[in-house]
């Protein structure tokens, strides 16, 4: 991709982006609670006092976001386009507005910060949210490389800061009635499950015209820490997730949420090895049309080995009837020692079915959801805990992004959680490191 000239973007005087690059910079950690609300113990705020919030990316999924906290105070919004940031600061017009998010950060009295940009801004924005001492929500996957991922989750952990990923299907009551099914034993021990979603992203060739960006688009802030490249309507404002630069097509983008399931009920963190199975050639700027990858994870205890293989595109599991297929065009099957488990995002079903006919699901034992984003909220005034911190989510994030390494190098990696390698593999390197361009850093 040709490179171009990236069009400045001045600051006001006065402006704190030297100081926010200093403070982001590898192996610093200072949270600066001067300048906004001070948290007591554990990050307590009086239970009937609003906290103030800012949002960051506010169209699309920023926009459900938005409102997914809106009554809270709404002090601080951000987006790189005018007519989005516009439509938002008419909704909540105390709130101060920005294009840059370094300087919404430098804004005094936010408590936390709602994360909703594309991909490739996820982590820079993460970071200095945490950084600055705010709690954080972010959009999944967590981040656009496995590096990126690692440093928020563990900068995240050291902080004590209550943190949330964007998984909302998580507090769906479905996710968790079957979850209670499994670990119940229903279904017999899990040694096999299949995941599978219909998205189709990328499989496209580069535009070959590149226009002007439009007046109203900030491109260059759009870009945040990637090199600099032309704009393109096939990038902004949403097919970028077709594009490897920007986005992980549709395993990065349906995968946390579908192998959530998985991994919440298995309780599965970091995969030993992934193996690419099927899929079609490696385009250099584009993610799979489709794709079939398979992970493995050890024993948890006393819960056996468990590989989990993720099918997108219209490919399907082999397991299922053509009847399922057609039921089921998304979901997550889980093959226990006796039975199996079918699952979507709101139904579930036991089968065989004539076996399970007269079955009595468990009394449930995970309360039903406040709300994804009242989850979080509330955590941050009573010191209490979310359903999907980092923690947990980080690394549910990493596996779906190693599942796009492996395809692009195409051979099974055997995967060191801990130093991040891929022992067999270290051109694997390439796509688990982030790379930014100079000036920006984590």
């Amino acid at each position: 991709m040709k490179a171009i000239k990236s069009r400045p973007t001045a600051l006001p005087k006065g402006s704190s982006r030297r100081h926010f690059l200093q403070t982001t910079g590898a192996g610093v950690f200072t949270l600066l609670l001067t300048g906004h609300r001070a948290f007591g113990q554990a990050g307590k705020v009086a239970a009937n006092e609003k906290l103030n919030l800012g949002v960051v990316g506010v169209s699309g999924r920023g926009g459900d976001n938005l409102q997914g906290v809106s009554r809270e105070n709404i002090v601080a919004l951000c987006d790189t386009d005018e007519n989005n940031l516009n439509a938002a600061a008419k909704r909540f017009p105390g709130a101060k507005t920005y294009f840059d998010f370094r300087e919404l950060l430098d804004q005094k009295g936010i408590d936390a910060v709602v994360v909703s940009t594309p991909d490739h801004c996820h982590a820079v924005v993460s970071m200095g949210a945490l950084r600055s001492g705010r709690h954080l929500y972010c959009e999944k996957p967590l981040a656009r490389t496995v590096s990126e991922a690692r440093i928020v989750t563990d900068t995240a952990r050291k902080s004590g800061l209550v943190t949330q990923l964007g998984t909302q299907i998580h507090a769906g009551n479905n996710y968790r009635r079957v979850v209670e099914l499994v670990q119940s034993g229903a279904i017999g021990p899990v040694k096999e499950v299949h995941v599978w979603s219909a998205a189709v992203y990328g499989g496209k060739d580069l535009p070959k015209e590149f226009p002007p960006a439009p007046a109203h688009l900030h491109y260059d802030l759009w870009l945040g820490p990637l090199e600099p490249q032309p704009y393109s309507p096939e990038f902004v404002p949403f097919k970028w997730r077709n594009w490897w630069a920007f986005g992980g097509g549709s395993l990065a983008d349906f995968g946390c949420h579908f192998m959530d399931l998985p991994h919440w009920a298995l309780g599965l963190t970091h995969p030993v090895a992934i193996e690419p199975l099927e899929g079609p050639p490696v385009h250099p700027d584009a993610p799979p049309p489709w794709l079939i990858v398979k992970f493995e994870h050890p024993a948890r205890g006393q819960q056996p080995p468990v590989t989990v293989t993720w099918y997108h595109g219209g490919k399907q599991p082999k397991q299922l009837t053509d009847t399922q297929k057609h039921q089921w065009k998304s979901g997550v099957l889980f093959v226990g020692a006796k039975g199996q488990l079918i699952s979507n995002y709101q139904s579930h079903v036991l089968l065989p079915e004539k076996e399970f006919e007269n079955f009595q699901p468990p009394a449930p034992t995970i309360p039903n959801s406040i709300g994804h984003h009242q989850e979080w909220i509330q955590a941050i005034k009573t010191g209490g805990k979310t359903t999907c911190p980092l923690d947990y989510s980080g690394p549910l994030s990493e596996t779906a992004l190693l599942g796009n390494v492996a395809y692009r190098v195409g051979k099974r990696l055997a995967w060191n959680a801990a130093t991040l390698k891929a022992a067999n593999c270290p051109e694997a390197d390439a796509f688990v490191q982030h790379k930014y361009r100079q000036g920006w850093k984590l």
